[in-house]
């Protein structure tokens, strides 16, 4: 069955509306590349940049290209470890959204 509206619409509504919901698209998205599931953290943190300041404002905080910014979150992006951290800075910074990381013992 076809969507009524662009998901991504859909995701930027939602975010504008709710704090909750962006702040959990933020976090999801990192314990995504924290557990190593890249594609779908990228994914993640394209849909929390496209709800939230865009390409265009990410790229000048930046100081990058739009275009190099959003084929890093593309599918088949490859983000360096200094890209990702300075793009998840950037939007610590410009979203007013502060991610903590705490070790959990594993529960088996």
């Amino acid at each position: 069955m076809a969507l009524t509206r662009d998901f991504r619409d859909t995701v930027r509504k939602r975010a504008e509306r709710d704090p909750a919901f962006r702040e959990a698209l933020f976090q999801e998205a990192v314990q995504a590349l924290l557990a190593g599931n890249t594609s779908d953290g990228r994914a993640t943190l394209r849909a929390y940049i496209n709800a939230t300041i865009g390409f265009e404002r990410l790229s000048k905080v930046l100081r990058r290209p739009e275009k190099s910014l959003m084929r890093m979150f593309g599918p088949d992006g490859n983000p360096t470890a200094e890209n990702l951290l300075g793009v998840i800075s950037a939007l610590q910074t410009e979203t007013g959204v502060h991610l903590e990381i705490r070790a959990v013992a594993d529960a088996a």
